[in-house]
């Protein structure tokens, strides 16, 4: 099997010398490919030292948009994905070939509770992994590691989906898990990453959850629309017992609520059809 590794940076310079040499050492054939994302250090120096393809964007996209350059310029059978932070250790990258190798579509990098880059990160990552296990009804492990090795033609397959930001990760994993093709989680320990994080906590984490949830509604929609609708559902009735019980009559508020719900309720029913005619023709 062909191997590409594609490798996003934006001003990592000091630190793809030693990744590259890494890389190159841990798989001595494969074609890797570096994303330059509009950096002004002397990164497109060390892609000609280090003899790597170098993909330049004349100014910064976003992680997702060097993600695409990368998978575009593949030709590999399979795709690694490795940040160009220095936070992944390229001896890891057997193992998740060793998934592809099994049977699995994509294999993820998932990092331990040891890797996170303080409470706040990891708190976070939880809850984004658990709305998202509820959203595919399977388990996600680590919803936002960008390392990761899958097999290319499955990956182009959604390239159209993908932000050009920090939230690739999110979209492509639960988008093959809606897809019904098989992910494997391999545990690894991610070191603290040199210079500083280009994430916004707030700012990319309320991205993070606003593609959970179009994710979501692209691929499940009543996983949405039917909590949402039962909620309006659970308060009119409620409500109505209150202004029964206190008034004796039926409330306009009742009854805004109570048609609120069906609404919901239909608009779900009618997403969920058009996502079952998306389908129609997959294997």
């Amino acid at each position: 099997m062909e191997i590409s590794v594609v490798i996003p940076a934006r001003n990592e310079a000091s630190v793809l010398v030693g990744l590259l040499a890494k890389v190159r050492a841990v798989l001595p054939g494969a074609e890797i490919i570096l994303v330059n994302d509009g950096s002004t250090d002397n990164t497109s120096e060390v892609c000609a030292s280090a003899g790597v393809i170098e993909v330049v964007h004349k100014y910064s996209k976003g992680n997702g948009a060097a993600i695409k350059s990368g998978a575009r310029r593949a030709t590999g059978d399979v795709i690694v994905f490795i940040d160009g932070d220095g936070q992944h250790n390229p001896d890891d990258i057997p193992r998740l070939l060793a998934s592809l190798e099994d049977g699995y579509d994509m294999a993820v990098g998932a990092r331990d509770n040891a890797s996170q880059a303080s409470f706040s990160r990891f708190a976070g990552n939880k809850i984004y992994n658990q709305l998202a296990t509820f959203v595919v009804s399977h388990k996600i492990e680590d919803l936002t590691s960008g390392f990761r090795a899958v097999k290319r033609e499955l990956f182009l397959e959604f390239l159209y989906l993908l932000p050009n930001g920090f939230s690739y990760p999110t979209t492509i994993t639960m988008s093959f898990f809606r897809a019904g093709y098989a992910v494997d989680y391999v545990s690894i320990s991610a070191a603290k990453r040199e210079g500083s994080s280009h994430i916004n906590l707030v700012r990319d984490g309320v991205k993070f959850l606003l593609i959970i949830f179009k994710v979501g509604t692209l691929y499940s929609p009543l996983k949405i629309f039917f909590p949402a609708s039962m909620a309006f559902f659970l308060v009119g009735v409620l409500y109505y017992g209150y202004t029964f019980f206190s008034m004796g009559r039926f409330t306009n508020m009742s009854a805004l609520l109570l048609i609120c719900s069906m609404l919901v309720f239909i608009l779900g029913l009618i997403s969920e059809q058009i996502t079952t005619l998306l389908y129609k023709n997959e294997k």
